[in-house]
């Protein structure tokens, strides 16, 4: 996810979804990279030092704006059950 390109709102990012556990938010990032789909966590855990602080905020799955539906769908399980395509 890099900026420097025209389409700004392509460069938007959105919160899919909040995950309390690391572990869940890495899979539903993992299942959304197997699709394609672009995506980041964001969590303010002190580099790890302080994984307790995740409770609070949680962990943030990003993904551009214009990608929000197909992301929705692979999580939702629409495309999970199609297979990849």
């Amino acid at each position: 996810m890099t900026a420097g390109s025209d389409d700004t709102a392509s460069q938007d990012l959105i919160a899919i979804r909040t995950f309390l556990s690391e572990s869940e938010a890495d899979i539903a990032k993992a299942a959304l990279e197997a699709f394609g789909v672009e995506c980041m966590l964001s969590h303010d855990d002190c580099g790890g030092q302080r994984p307790h602080l995740n409770l609070a905020g949680g962990i943030r799955l990003l993904v551009r704006s214009n990608d929000a539906e197909q992301a929705e769908e692979v999580l939702s399980g629409s495309q999970m059950e199609s297979g990849l395509d």
